[in-house]
């Protein structure tokens, strides 16, 4: 004989958490930042090793040589464009290979089992994302400080445009691990997507000096304007308006989100 459900208790099905599951979300945003803390020669000392030899390089090629870049050092400048673009690049990677990594492996589903909502798993995704890309950003803006001997001129808005970068690329991160379905496919979407746009978007130069179109064609990179707002912050110059940088970003990440939040939704191209 069937058992009688008791009037107090749950439906199969409903929510137990209350509006969010915070023990989840928790859990989930500690296992994003434990997964690249377990191999931080990796995913934090090789790229502050990258940042410090782009600085090497361009302080011995270029650093006494070349004048002053919208009024600054060479090295001065160059220091907020290697910042972001190391944010930026650190926070695609943690949460594209996260994604990329359980669906290869086959225990994704360890993920969309849980009771968690799309919301919860996008806020835990993007926990790994920011803490990376926050700790490595904060090494290299200290040993950026410390080599130059210049403070941070705008300390508010160096750490908004850190953030909305590494929301941002921890955004795209998500919508490329869902789309990839093995390693080669995420490697052809950094290299050939991110790696330009980082690269390409005033990180070694001010884009004032290109030749038209290109200096137009810049000003619609959403990328440029998170290297221009962080340059902004580091040293108090910038190519473009800072707050129509701060909307065009903010903006920008709302739509990715909210992609990507609609895709953990579905389950699009994660749910057999």
């Amino acid at each position: 004989m069937d058992q009688p459900i008791l009037p107090d208790s749950p439906a199969m099905g409903v929510r137990r958490f209350g509006r969010v599951n915070w023990l989840g979300l928790r859990t989930l945003a500690v296992r994003e930042v434990m997964r690249f803390m377990a191999v931080w020669q990796q995913t934090v000392f090789a790229p502050l090793m990258t940042a410090a030899l782009f600085v090497l390089i361009f302080a011995l090629a270029m650093g006494q040589g070349r004048g002053q870049v919208m009024g600054l050092p060479y090295l001065v400048f160059l220091g907020p464009g290697i910042l972001m673009m190391t944010v930026i690049q650190n926070a695609f990677a943690n949460t594209s290979s996260s994604i990329t990594s359980a669906k290869v492996q086959g225990n994704i589903v360890d993920t969309l089992m849980p009771p968690l909502s799309a919301g919860e798993l996008l806020a835990g995704y993007l926990a790994g994302s920011v803490a990376r890309a926050g700790l490595v950003g904060a090494v290299i803006g200290t040993g950026m400080v410390l080599v130059t001997g210049r403070g941070i001129a705008h300390p508010v808005w160096a750490l908004a445009f850190v953030l909305l970068a590494a929301l941002m690329l921890g955004g795209l991160g998500i919508l490329a691990g869902v789309l990839a379905q093995k390693f080669d496919q995420m490697a052809a979407i950094s290299n050939f997507v991110i790696t330009p746009l980082s690269f390409l978007s005033g990180t070694f130069y001010s884009v004032q000096a290109l030749p038209e179109p290109f200096r137009t064609l810049s000003h619609w990179n959403p990328v440029f304007y998170l290297i221009d707002g962080a340059r902004y912050g580091v040293t108090g110059v910038s190519d473009a308006p800072v707050w129509r940088g701060l909307l065009v970003c903010t903006a920008v990440v709302a739509l990715i989100l909210a992609l990507a939040w609609r895709w953990l939704k579905t389950g699009y191209r994660m749910k057999p």
